[in-house]
């Protein structure tokens, strides 16, 4: 009678740490699927914080280049010849300067996506130790309880 109360108590503190593991895995997915999600939100609102920072500059581009235009205009010089190739230099400039703006940006949203893959992927690989260790754990309390006799068959 008492080997079968000792059997009865092992196996439940053999399902508690079945249970106790598995939970403690699925938390720990579950945490990195939620890290992934937010950074991926985070590379979306990058993305659209840098098309606006993008409108802003071509904004201010074009307003620099009509107000150059209309002053010399008003004081009488033609769009020909060194003024137009300086214009035409600068606006080159600009232009580098803005692909160099919209990679730098895209940059920074990949590594925002690859922080949050990165993120899934470890909290994945965290989720199987955590079971593996478990495993570990329920293997100990695996060998067969030894019966305790009392002296009376």
């Amino acid at each position: 009678m008492v080997w079968v109360i000792a059997a009865t108590a092992t196996e439940l503190l053999i399902a508690a740490a079945a249970v106790g593991t598995t939970v403690s895995a699925v938390g720990t997915i579950q945490a990195g699927k939620a890290q992934e999600s937010a950074l991926k939100a985070q590379a979306e609102q990058e993305r659209i914080a840098a098309e606006s920072r993008e409108l802003d500059r071509q904004q201010k581009l074009n307003a620099a280049l009509a107000a150059n235009a209309v002053g010399m205009g008003m004081s009488g010089i033609k769009a020909e010849g060194t003024p137009s190739s300086i214009a035409l230099e600068s606006a080159k400039n600009v232009g580098l300067s803005e692909g160099m703006m919209k990679l730098s940006d895209r940059l920074a949203q990949a590594q925002l996506r690859r922080q949050g893959a990165n993120a899934r992927s470890g909290a994945n690989m965290a989720a199987a130790g955590t079971l593996l260790q478990g495993v570990g754990s329920l293997a100990a309390y695996g060998g067969s309880p030894t019966p305790t006799t009392t002296g009376t068959n």
